[in-house]
């Protein structure tokens, strides 16, 4: 039998707003294969994670630069620009969550965002100041999907692991949660969410 859910975790990017490197780096870098290139071995998903865990971005830039000398100005544009990846948020999945905490439920946040550009977000998207609070994965130096991070978001805001369900696009990062005693949804979309939503008896306001 499913626990009730008491409490509601949501990520924030590409669930609560969108996000895609490729927006200023289309103009930064026109050609398609060199761009792909340089996101395949300079600007990585990797070396981005290690910001999101917490390394400031001078020391992230200078490793970089030390080996892609030729590429300095691009691998600078990525901080510069970073705004730009972020145009806009997912209003159908804002007005669930915004939904959900008029209708007096518990809503926190925990992402894997770089302290300083979530304090950006903060500032472009009044939303994510709504919640009870955030666990902010570049402010703790712990990262999704490691356990850890679940384990100190919940014992942080008071949580009851399995009265928990987080939601997040990252099927990697939902394992994680249900690793640390959490229930789960893969996000996919607002109106799927809905559905899953309901199926765990949290009803949304149409």
């Amino acid at each position: 039998m499913t626990e009730e859910i008491r409490h509601l975790v949501f990520d924030i990017g590409k669930v609560l707003i969108h996000y895609d490197p490729d927006l200023p780096f289309s103009r930064i870098i026109p050609d398609a294969e060199e761009r792909a290139e340089f996101f395949a071995t300079v600007c990585t998903h990797d070396w981005n994670l290690e910001q999101d865990r917490g390394r400031g971005w001078p020391e992230a830039e200078a490793v970089l630069i030390a080996r892609f000398p030729h590429r300095e100005a691009q691998i600078r544009a990525f901080r510069r620009h970073w705004a730009e990846m972020v145009p806009h948020a997912y209003d159908d999945s804002v007005a669930i969550m915004t939904g959900l905490i008029e209708g007096g439920r518990d809503v926190t946040l925990l992402t894997n965002f770089a302290a300083d550009t979530f304090a950006e977000a903060r500032e472009m998207f009044p939303f994510l100041n709504l919640t009870r609070g955030v666990t902010v994965s570049g402010e703790i130096g712990l990262i999704k999907p490691d356990v850890a991070i679940y384990e100190r978001h919940a014992k942080d805001f008071g949580l009851a692991p399995q009265h928990t369900l987080f939601i997040d696009d990252s099927r990697p990062n939902v394992e994680g949660a249900r690793a640390a005693g959490w229930q789960a949804v893969h996000f996919t979309g607002a109106e799927r969410l809905k559905i899953d939503l309901s199926a765990l008896g949290v009803e949304v306001a149409s």
